[in-house]
């Protein structure tokens, strides 16, 4: 005898609909009473949802509307949406209790907001909140591009998704993180390469360090987007220390097709100026402490600095904090770390200590030593990360020599 499928009640979906929502990924918010004459296959319904934080909230005649940015639970939900709350919205923990909206927003939780499936098509999508589950743990989110792969993960450089500020973490892949491209498509960690445009999902802890560190379970990255070799030119990586009279000073490494570590460029209408990601700008994007890729003819005058023309300027989305002051005696400091009395002044408070490393770039002014002795005037160019302590400690990128006149000389 054939096997009957037993035809679902009404009673029973309004039975299943009055069951608070869990913290899953499967919670199933109320579903539609099916035609009477239809027969129910023994399978759950997918209901499309998005896991992020409330950006927007607007209660006015029109009705009570929330945005949710971050991700979508499937590859084809929605990364952000515009959602109404209703009478008939469940705003509930992982346990089923009632929360406020109020208290949520104000706290910044991590939320999976259940809509139904008729949405928008327009950017971003609108539709109807079913149940809003809040989340035990949060997060926070970057929008940014690989700067460096590393073993143990990778160093992005972008905006914080939430705040908008500038974000630099190091992101560690969790146990059972997922990878995705950007058709949805999961890729193994060894995929990911610098150059590559990221959006991740990290936290709610974050290791203090230089850069800070985090782990994620949850990246979207553009394969495209993988860093182009660039012209067979020469080169220099760095910062821009001056820009004036259509002429720039870019201090750093020497690319690995040649180049030098300090070197003046003019600016014209033939120079290519673009970001990261290929987009054309203007002269106006050239400022001071700016992070460039310049590359630049073969061809240079043979003076200290060296100067010549610049054929293509890649400005990263980076950008250093400049200091001036004098290298001054501490026994805070250890190894490869100096104190700067930034100002030169009788004031301690804005003080810094900087880590030089093998990727900091010392350089005389006009040729001489490069000892930082103290006594020894300096302008440096550090890392925008610094630590909170007082004075603060961060990662020296370029320091420049002014003057060592009054440097302590060494023992002979």
């Amino acid at each position: 005898m054939k096997k009957m499928y037993k035809v679902l009640a009404t009673a029973s979906l309004l039975a299943m609909a009055a069951v608070p929502a869990a913290a899953s990924a499967q919670d199933i918010p109320p579903a539609t009473t099916p035609h009477p004459d239809a027969i129910i296959l023994n399978q759950a319904k997918v209901v499309p949802a998005t896991m992020g934080q409330i950006t927007d909230f607007v209660n006015d005649k029109t009705g009570k509307f929330i945005t949710v940015t971050g991700r979508g639970l499937a590859p084809t939900d929605q990364s952000e949406i515009i959602l109404e709350i209703t009478k008939n919205t469940k705003i509930v923990d992982a346990k089923g209790k009632t929360v406020a909206l109020k208290t949520i927003m104000d706290e910044h939780k991590v939320v999976k907001a259940f809509y139904g499936a008729n949405i928008t098509k327009s950017l971003p999508a609108h539709g109807t909140a079913l149940t809003l589950v809040v989340q035990d743990q949060s997060f926070t989110g970057v929008n940014g591009t690989v700067s460096e792969v590393r073993d143990n993960g990778i160093l992005v450089t972008g905006k914080n998704i939430y705040t908008g500020y500038e974000d630099t973490i190091v992101l560690h892949f969790a146990e059972k993180a997922q990878i995705l491209d950007q058709n949805g498509k999961a890729i193994e960690a060894g995929a990911i390469q610098k150059g590559m445009s990221v959006k991740a999902f990290y936290g709610p802890a974050v290791a203090m360090s230089m850069p800070p560190q985090s782990s994620t379970n949850y990246v979207v990255v553009n394969t495209e987007d993988a860093e182009q070799p660039q012209e067979q030119a020469p080169g220099t990586t760095g910062v821009i220390t001056n820009a004036a009279d259509n002429k720039i000073t870019v201090i750093g490494q020497p690319m690995e097709k040649g180049g030098i570590n300090y070197v003046i460029l003019s600016v014209d209408d033939k120079t290519q100026i673009v970001d990261e990601n290929g987009k054309e700008l203007t002269k106006e994007a050239l400022k001071e402490a700016a992070h460039v890729d310049a590359y630049y003819p073969e061809v240079m005058t043979m003076i200290y600095p060296a100067q010549t023309h610049a054929d293509k300027l890649v400005v990263k989305a980076a950008e250093s904090v400049k200091i001036e002051g004098t290298v001054a005696p501490s026994e805070l400091t250890s190894k490869d770390q100096v104190y700067v009395n930034v100002g030169s002044d009788q004031s301690k408070d804005n003080d810094v200590i900087l880590n030089i490393s093998k990727d900091t770039t010392v350089i005389p002014l006009m040729g001489g030593e490069t000892a930082l002795r103290a006594g020894t005037k300096i302008i440096a160019f550090h890392s925008p990360i610094m630590t909170r302590s007082l004075p603060g400690m961060t990662n020296a990128e370029v320091v420049i020599v002014t003057s060592d006149e009054d440097a302590v000389k060494p023992r002979s």
